[in-house]
């Protein structure tokens, strides 16, 4: 994997000085006529301001010589829009634009689901043979004449193979077809589930139920208590103290007994089932 940057380049745009802002601006002035040695200059003189920005995409899998190359291409479009009127040092203006192109670049290299380097770059080399094999045959080659070609067994060609996988967008319609279906609509809905739906149904009156054979001061905390009122908002202890009257504490005791009263109701109540 490459991480490093050409020790050669690097000592290539070493060799061009910094512009003074002065300088920048004279050059836009001349690159708008069409002076290509203006031009030449300016871009030359920010190659090292590529390279900076290269240096924030190390922690990913790309190659930097790769994305310096397609970060110049940013500098170069940069520097053709470039106009002395815009007061603004060129390195501000250009930056954007530098990033713009490596992000681009980016996207379109780096994997969704990451590989193992060897792997990653077998997978390379299988398309690559295989679009090369295509061009000399006229026909898809078999694995055969792929594994012949790189000079590996059938066997760990499948292997590698077996790694590759391709990104489709739910979104994509499945036929040419005016009311074509997307891949979503053949996906199931694990949101919706009828058993646990009637099931929790079934649960809250069962509750609500063991709640009415309750003294009224029990069943009134545990309805504020418990949101029963189809309040979004769990109130505290002290705010149900203020509806029923009582201090905070007495208010606590009295879940406190509900509760037991409900745990021994559905205790009775699964001793006769089983009698």
């Amino acid at each position: 994997m490459e991480k490093k940057i050409d020790k050669s380049y690097m000592t290539q745009i070493q060799k061009y000085p910094l512009l003074s802002a002065d300088q920048e601006a004279d050059l836009s002035k001349k690159i708008q006529t069409g002076d290509k040695n203006a031009l030449s200059r300016l871009i030359n003189s920010n190659l090292r301001l590529v390279v900076s920005c290269a240096h924030k995409f190390s922690a990913t899998r790309l190659s930097m010589m790769d994305l310096i190359q397609e970060g110049n291409i940013g500098l170069m479009v940069a520097a053709q829009k470039f106009q002395s009127s815009f007061k603004t040092r060129f390195s501000t203006y250009a930056y954007p634009w530098i990033i713009q192109y490596m992000l681009r670049y980016a996207n379109t290299r780096v994997s969704f689901i990451a590989l193992p380097h060897r792997k990653d770059d077998m997978l390379r080399q299988i398309q690559n043979a295989t679009q090369y094999l295509f061009q000399q045959t006229g026909h898809d080659p078999s694995y055969k004449q792929i594994a012949d070609f790189l000079g590996i067994t059938e066997e760990k060609l499948i292997d590698y193979m077996s790694y590759a996988y391709q990104i489709s967008s739910l979104d994509t319609e499945t036929s040419d077809e005016e009311n074509s279906s997307t891949i979503v609509d053949f996906m199931a809905d694990s949101t919706y589930c009828p058993e646990q739906i009637f099931l929790k149904k079934e649960e809250k009156e069962d509750i609500r139920n063991l709640m009415e054979n309750l003294p009224s001061n029990e069943k009134n905390v545990l309805w504020y208590r418990y949101n029963f009122d189809g309040s979004t908002h769990t109130k505290t202890l002290r705010e149900i103290s203020k509806i029923v009257g009582v201090s905070p504490e007495a208010v606590r005791q009295t879940e406190i007994r509900a509760i037991k009263h409900m745990r021994l109701a559905v205790t009775k109540e699964r001793k006769m089932q089983l009698a």
